[in-house]
């Protein structure tokens, strides 16, 4: 087969080139995203309470539910939480379990238990999905928040509709609505009481389907239309008369506001009242598109926005992805460039090129493979292209080398080419064998560990068997047509002469080899037992800084954000004025530091790009409260 495409250059460039345009077909259909697509293997119940203490919820609700779901098989742990007003309990089943087959026989276990309190609301059983945030939009603007709420819902729907967007979300508000304050001197006044007023205001706020008309050519369906949604429409409403006969409207005898519920729900975006729309990617979207559609509608909305509206970009988890993206391509060429580089200080350029030429052929190979299985580009297979990168140019090195050196022994040049593939064979498929010995247990974990750490096998493993292909059928005829042409032109007499700094290297480099090295390898070879001594001594050095923690084991590397986040929960019932105290300590650290680290460190430019005050929120505590809050800076990226 190696003498056959060494023989035949339309075989090699017909492989070579379907490589490539499959895997620029493929690329379209590649998902990119933070971390490999897996399922979590979990089902969550949750029960609301209103009103109930986390001791009364746990008696209640938790003890039943989690004797419901005893007998259900498939069930490693159960865990139920118990809050005020509400129960969670979540299984976390085997990778065995059906899950959903799973989630309805758990929702049929707890909608069989029939001594729950009736004060409860309806179980709701899901299972556990996963949404990673994209990013986010802020929206400040020097408007009333129900106009502000008012125009991120319209944003909402805009970017839902026309940018394809479908996992949005506005936060930074809680429930709308328009609060009645009476004033009771006024209505003991007038004969009035709380009761009779919230009977009048329920009366005439209603909107219901009142039945049919039917005539004889069409029949008309008939509705009461009495919802009252502005402040005006209520203050008219009358609820009742005075002695005298003049009508009492509600205006006469109540202050009437509208706000929202809760006050401790509320965002400011750089010290300014503000929305949060919230974009998020499920499983199948890629998130570098989604954040695309994104920056486009913020570009768009940013020219028709009202005066005094400022929209902006925050916590954009897709920016370490995109970095990551880059730092693989970097890498990736100057790989090649260093490859070719080291391969012309000993050959000619045409023979360098196509030893370096090598790695973009199999990872759009690999790419294709990786687009065909369902593979996306992620975190993680990105440290697998980038673990490639090395082993394929060490093979071209190896192969390249091997056949000059068949050159050097007189051999004709496709004898050559042939012999010096077959003889490094076995040790590149050996090496390739190896790699798979070491990293195809990862394959084979259990787990959500092992449902993200498999990308790196998976993809490290496609893409070298792909350089295979290319090193031994692709590769070998376009370095025989290299020194074809190189030998033609020596016949000819058009060789020229070779660069100064490479033909110093080279004497430099036979000197070395000629000279030094056979030295110090006779100076090891007779002190063998010293140099063996020496290496176990390294060895037993490395491990004892293992053992002494002065080199840490970590199961993920560190990788710097772009994004600081601290989340803040004080003892249940604190006011939303202490929180606000602990946010203000917070907020005036970060930006101290910042001033300090821009000034040193960044040479004047603003190290903090945004701050994020949101309270009633912590993404780490499954209860809301004024006594939560989260501060996130966004600053310059880590690149």
């Amino acid at each position: 087969m190696i003498a056959f495409f060494t023989r035949h250059p339309t075989a090699a460039n017909l492989l070579m080139i379907m490589l490539i345009i499959l895997g620029i077909k493929g690329l379209p259909d590649i998902k990119r995203e933070t971390f490999p697509e897996f399922t979590p293997m979990y089902v969550v119940a949750s029960i609301v309470y209103p009103g109930a203490s986390p001791q009364e919820v746990e008696e209640s609700l938790c003890v039943r539910m989690e004797d419901a779901v005893d007998g259900l098989g498939n069930i490693i742990e159960k865990r139920c939480e118990a809050l005020e007003g509400s129960a969670k309990l979540t299984l976390k089943l085997d990778e065995a379990a059906d899950l959903g087959r799973m989630t309805f026989d758990v929702q049929t276990q707890i909608n069989a238990i029939n001594d729950f309190p009736d004060e409860i609301e309806s179980p709701i059983v899901q299972e556990l999905n996963r949404n990673d945030n994209v990013v986010n939009i802020a929206i400040s603007a020097p408007l009333p928040l129900p106009e502000l709420k008012a125009y991120s819902e319209s944003l909402k729907r805009k970017l839902q509709r026309d940018y394809d967007v479908d996992l949005v979300e506005v936060s930074g508000f809680s429930a709308h609505e328009f609060r009645i304050e009476l004033d009771l001197h006024a209505i003991r006044q007038m004969g009035l009481s709380v009761s009779d007023i919230a009977t009048q205001v329920s009366r005439q706020n209603i909107k219901l389907p009142s039945g049919t008309v039917e005539t004889a050519e069409k029949e008309f369906l008939i509705r009461f239309e009495g919802r009252h949604n502005s402040i005006e429409t209520l203050a008219n409403i009358v609820v009742g008369a005075s002695p005298n006969g003049a009508t009492i409207r509600l205006a006469d005898v109540a202050l009437i506001t509208d706000r929202f519920k809760l006050d401790e729900q509320k965002v400011l975006f750089d010290e300014q009242t503000s929305a949060i729309i919230k974009v998020s990617k499920n499983k199948q979207e890629d998130a570098l598109r989604v954040k695309e559609k994104v920056q486009q509608f913020v570009d768009n909305e940013r020219q028709l926005a009202p005066l005094g509206v400022k929209l902006s970009l925050t916590n954009d988890m897709s920016s370490v992805l995109f970095d990551r993206l880059k730092m693989m391509l970097s890498n990736g060429w100057q790989g090649i460039l260093l490859v070719f580089l080291t391969l012309w200080l000993f050959f000619n350029i045409r023979y360098s090129f196509w030893g370096a030429a090598g790695l973009p052929v199999a990872f759009m190979g690999g790419l294709f493979l990786m687009a065909s299985i369902g593979l996306s580009i992620n975190m993680l297979s990105l440290v697998g292209l980038l673990m490639a990168i090395g082993i394929i140019m060490d093979d071209a090195i190896v192969i390249a080398e091997s056949i000059a050196s068949h050159i050097d022994r007189g051999q004709k040049i496709n004898d050559a080419v042939i012999n010096g593939v077959n003889k490094v064979l076995p040790g590149v498929v050996s090496s390739f064998l190896t790699t798979v010995c070491v990293f195809g247990g990862l394959l084979f974990l259990d787990g959500e560990m092992g449902a993200v750490l498999k990308a790196v096998p998976q993809v490290l493993l496609l893409v070298l068997s792909i350089s295979l292909i290319e090193a031994f059928l692709i590769l070998p005829n376009h370095l025989s047509h290299a020194l074809l042409a190189e030998e033609e032109k020596k016949k000819a007499g058009e060789i020229k002469p070779e660069y100064r700094i490479k033909r110093a290297f080279i004497e430099k480099f036979e000197h070395f080899r000629n000279n030094i090295l056979p030295k110090a390898v006779k100076f090891c070879v007779h002190y063998r037992y010293g140099f063996m001594g020496s290496l176990l001594a390294l060895m037993l050095i490395s491990i004892s800084l293992m053992a002494s923690s002065l080199v840490r084991f970590a199961p993920f590397p560190e990788l710097d954000g772009d994004i600081a986040e601290a989340r803040i929960i004080l003892a249940p019932g604190s006011t939303l004025m202490q929180t606000e105290k602990v946010m203000d300590k917070l907020v005036a650290a970060a930006e101290k530091v910042g001033a300090q680290f821009s000034e040193k460190y960044e040479g004047g430019q603003p190290l903090i790009q945004h701050i994020t005050r949101q309270y009633g929120s912590n993404a780490d505590a499954n209860e809301a409260g004024p006594h939560l809050a989260t501060v996130r800076v966004d600053i310059l990226g880590a690149e």
